[in-house]
């Protein structure tokens, strides 16, 4: 049976939850991110015709387009018309996987035996709209590579059907920078040797371009020839993450329970950023060396920075250890988690700042955890039985 896969995007998502509440804000050119020295985290088409886009930083967006609104942005608003979506879908497709706070990908293999793909795949999009107000695009075709190529294509409020004996046709004049996978650095290295089209890269050797871009490389030549057998993923939502160390002697040592804290926190920081979460909601627990437990916690703008919820989690430290007996252990806990495709907090971190997650998330990837740390955090040395990771479905 040949597959049946829809990807599914909401158009400018952030903007289009903005303007939901404040029709003045229909039709001209707004962008959601933080103040002066922040980046764009979204930006509607009218911006977007003067050369705007997510993750410039904002002092640019201005000098490409001065009179465009900026607006900080509410993750609590998102998250929630996020949530709504995902209901509508849900009760609807029989698998969802919800690839970020705005991305869906659906499996709807076998529906033309009852009922005609494209026509379900739009009646959902309108019965999407209708219900959270949220425009929303889709492409259906035979796997998630082509179909989300599609949407792209589709974008904005439009919808496409690729068959598998367009799906050549559909690929080949497009740029290789429609392929997932292919970044800036990747797409100038291609560009130097004239490859600029996915037909060009679809008839190259699969071993030449792993050579040139390494492991990678086949992957890319699959997705240029219209390859990929990966399967949606049903969606579960995760709850929380969370970490405990104990120590071997127990100790009363302030300043090392706080170096403890912090390259706790900036593991559990990395691995919600991997993941693409954010969370509302810190927890912190200490265990006496009489196996008394305590818990304090708080809410949060959501985040993945380490140097907020490190803040966050010394401060809740010093309220929850008070009675000055020795510790045996102590954990973290983020909880309150929601989707996000960028990799810090967009909102309140600076163009620097952001950088410099990037760099340290990228060596981190490469070598490993504990290749690149924050000199206060690395005395923490996580090993299998001091150190529980607990994921709550």
């Amino acid at each position: 049976m040949k597959r049946a896969i829809v990807h599914m995007d909401l158009d400018t998502f952030f903007v289009s939850c903005e303007r939901l509440g404040n029709s003045k804000l229909e039709g001209i050119p707004l962008i959601i991110g933080g103040g002066d020295r922040g980046v764009v985290a979204s930006c509607s088409y009218e911006a977007r015709t003067f050369g705007v886009r997510s993750a410039m930083p904002i002092k640019m967006a201005l000098r490409l387009c001065p009179q465009a609104k900026v607006m900080k942005g509410d993750m609590e608003l998102y998250s929630k018309l996020s949530h709504d979506v995902t209901e509508v879908i849900q009760e609807k497709a029989p698998i969802v996987e919800k690839a970020s706070i705005d991305e869906f990908y659906l499996d709807i293999t076998g529906m033309d035996k009852f009922y005609g793909s494209y026509k379900w795949t739009n009646e959902l999009a309108q019965s999407v709209t209708k219900e959270t107000g949220l425009p929303i695009s889709f492409a259906l075709s035979i796997n998630k590579t082509v179909s989300k190529i599609g949407t792209g294509e589709a974008k904005p409020k439009g919808n496409l059907e690729i068959p598998e004996n367009r799906v050549r046709s559909f690929l080949n004049p497009l740029s290789i920078q429609k392929i997932p996978m292919v970044g800036d650095v990747t797409f100038q290295l291609l560009s130097r040797i004239g490859i600029r089209t996915i037909q060009t890269l679809s008839e190259m050797p699969a071993e030449v371009l792993q050579r040139m871009i390494g492991k990678n490389g086949i992957d890319i030549w699959k997705k240029a020839n219209g390859i990929d057998n990966n399967p949606v993923e049903p969606y579960m939502e995760r709850k929380s993450i969370s970490t405990e160390h104990t120590f071997t002697q127990d100790t009363i040592d302030i300043p090392k329970l706080k170096f403890v804290l912090i390259g706790m926190v900036e593991k559990l920081a990395f691995q919600l950023r991997s993941e693409e979460w954010l969370t509302s909601t810190v927890v912190i627990k200490i265990r006496y060396s009489n196996f008394d437990t305590e818990t304090k916690q708080c809410k949060v703008a959501y985040t993945s920075a380490d140097h907020t919820l490190t803040k966050t989690v010394t401060d809740l430290f010093d309220k929850v250890y008070q009675r000055r007996m020795r510790l045996r252990l102590i954990g973290i806990r983020f909880s309150g988690l929601v989707r996000g495709t960028y990799q810090i907090n967009l909102f309140e971190d600076t163009e620097e700042m952001l950088s410099l997650y990037q760099a340290m998330d990228k060596m981190k990837s490469r070598y490993g955890f504990d290749a690149v740390m924050r000199c206060a955090g690395a005395t923490f040395k996580p090993n299998n039985k001091s150190e529980i990771l607990k994921r709550k479905l």
